[in-house]
């Protein structure tokens, strides 16, 4: 926790501040009740009037300035917690952004959702309580035990019986409690786990008729938490009652032993009121500290939680010293590439080594799983290859700085994602300064001006959340105008036409043709009819090159591509 400790540091007076006014409230509340005593000794028990009124109004001031100080510090103190939430959610937001895809698969996004929300929050509010509460309760604690010693040192041996059973409850609490708030963040990562399955595939779940499954399931997950919870607030219901009992007995002996004490003249009805009163300061204090307690474990669990995304370091760096082409040259070439997924038993692509170059169209078909849609993703360098290299302009991609590399990519991947917003804007996304014109252009070009323009409100009609409202094709070609609009070097589209209807799809790629005459473009695609007018056809074959060069060359030299052309079309359409 005390990592997350340094986002404090823009907030320095503040906290200053903080502390000061709890000091000042913290020195008022021990002063009362030595003003009271001195009001019953000197006032009430001789008839004193004017001393009663003097001292009276006296009290009365310091009540006020304790107020007042408590206001102000617990104004600062949710600012200054409401901010440090704000700065850990940016910056979390900001790392998780340049995550490779590796490291996202690995921590998850269910549990990404969890620790940028719920985990921070709750390091927000022990920030936000913990200010006050840990500033203000040690203070008052060592402070009453202070004073109450000066009132009557005999009288201080309830409060040294006392205090160690309270202190020692509290770390029994603790012991118990931490494991139980660590499972906890757990059980709610498994709870938004489910949820989220369940959200984004409820197209499936009802296909399948599996609805009942899919609440049992999430019943499981759901029982788990509640479980956990139960427990939790069973000790805590448990540990109230017992402070409180503890709290009552202790004014008891202080009254027993006081009402002693004075009728042995050893000690003034005020000094036992003014002792009773910082006893439970005392108390009251350590009873702050329980409550901290409750919540230092899980704000200790989710600030570890947060912690782990702050400290993965990503593989994927830009270099200390980035080299620039020299020239648009218009030229990508993969090199002698090996790549593996993380705990694969095999390589995802062994030696792959081919060459595409500005003005020409480079397609790429295999079977599924062949590792097409890897092969791309080491272009814009979503993963680091194993061995070789992948040059663009003669330069290796890992020399180059990340945005510089991706300014130079129009990228439509396999699935199509959208964004909520208007249709402009989403085209927009690829190049935020795009004019109307530019946008309505690279529109045309991907065929979707017709059905923009059958849109209410054309190209200012709303997109819902993931493009809920747009077919499968028209978010394909949607994508794709976002990446035309960038006019750029390279353009890599990942199986972008196989939501498309034949006509569409013919239509589209003479447009893109003509469009792309100076760049180089990369097709993946499942069909034949796709990739068959292509410059240079890529055959892969589990991670391996099982042939390069055009239709008719591969239909004579790779058999491979020669299953594929046969399963979908006819010796007529072959011929």
């Amino acid at each position: 926790m005390l990592k997350l400790f340094r986002f404090l540091k823009p907030y320095r007076w503040q906290l200053f501040w903080v502390v000061s006014f709890l000091f000042a409230q913290s020195l008022a509340e021990l002063y009362l009740p030595t003003l009271m005593s001195d009001v019953v000794n000197e006032g009430m028990m001789k008839g004193d009037t004017g001393y009663i009124w003097e001292f009276g109004s006296y009290m009365l001031y310091v009540a006020l300035g304790s107020s007042i100080c408590s206001i102000i510090a617990s104004y600062l103190s949710a600012l200054t917690g409401l901010g440090l939430g704000r700065d850990i959610r940016d910056e979390v937001f900001s790392r998780v952004q340049s995550y490779s895809l590796q490291e996202f698969d690995q921590v998850g996004t269910a549990s990404l959702i969890t620790r940028t929300t719920n985990d921070i929050i709750q390091v927000q509010t022990l920030v936000v309580m913990g200010l006050r509460f840990m500033v203000f309760a040690p203070i008052m604690c060592f402070g009453g035990i202070i004073m109450a010693y000066s009132m009557d040192k005999e009288l201080t041996l309830v409060l040294a019986v006392v205090l160690p059973i309270m202190l020692l409850l509290i770390w029994a609490l603790a012991g118990v409690i931490v494991p139980l708030f660590k499972s906890m963040q757990v059980k709610l990562d498994q709870v938004n786990l489910v949820l989220r399955e369940n959200l984004t595939g409820i197209r499936v779940i009802r296909a399948f008729n599996r609805i009942n499954s899919e609440n049992e399931r999430f019943n499981k997950a759901n029982r788990e938490l509640t479980d956990v919870s139960i427990r939790v607030n069973k000790i805590m219901a448990v540990m109230q009652p017992i402070m409180i009992i503890i709290l009552n007995f202790t004014s008891l002996a202080i009254i027993w032993f006081g009402g002693y004490r004075i009728s042995q003249d050893q000690m003034q009805v005020g000094e036992m009121m003014a002792f009773l009163q910082y006893a439970m300061q005392v108390m009251f204090s350590i009873i702050m500290v329980t409550f901290m307690f409750v919540m230092v474990p899980r704000a200790q669990a989710s600030a570890h939680r947060v912690n782990e995304v702050l400290g993965v370091e990503t593989d994927i760096k830009d270099p200390v010293h980035s080299v620039e082409p020299a020239a648009e040259g218009g030229r990508l070439e993969f090199r002698d590439v090996t790549f593996s997924y993380p705990g694969a038993a095999l390589p995802a692509l062994i030696n792959i080594s081919f060459t595409a170059v500005a003005g020409q169209v480079t397609a790429i078909i295999g079977g599924t799983g062949s590792g097409k849609s890897t092969l791309i993703n080491m272009i814009p360098r979503f993963y680091d290859v194993d061995s070789g290299c992948v040059l663009v302009d003669e330069v290796d991609v890992r020399q180059m700085t990340q945005q510089r590399l991706r300014a130079k990519i129009g990228f439509v991947p396999q699935t199509p994602v959208l964004f909520s917003g208007t249709v402009s804007e989403n085209i927009r996304y690829g190049k935020v300064d795009a004019t109307d014109e530019e946008v309505a252009r690279a529109a045309e070009i991907a065929q979707a001006s017709e059905f923009i323009a059958n849109m209410t409100g054309g190209f200012e009609a709303q997109i819902a959340q993931g493009g809920a409202n747009l077919s499968g094709g028209q978010k394909q070609r949607l994508s794709i105008a976002r990446a035309l609009v960038r006019n750029a070097g390279i353009y890599v589209l990942d199986d972008s036409f196989s939501a498309l209807d034949f006509k569409t799809d013919a239509l589209l790629r003479v447009a893109l043709k003509k469009e792309t005459a100076g760049a180089i473009v990369i097709i993946v695609a499942q069909r034949v009819g796709t990739v068959m007018d292509a410059d240079q056809i890529i055959v892969l074959d589990e991670g391996q090159i099982a042939g390069i060069g055009k239709h008719r060359e591969l239909l004579r030299s790779c058999g491979v591509y020669r299953e594929i052309v046969s399963s979908q079309l006819s010796e007529e359409e072959i011929a």
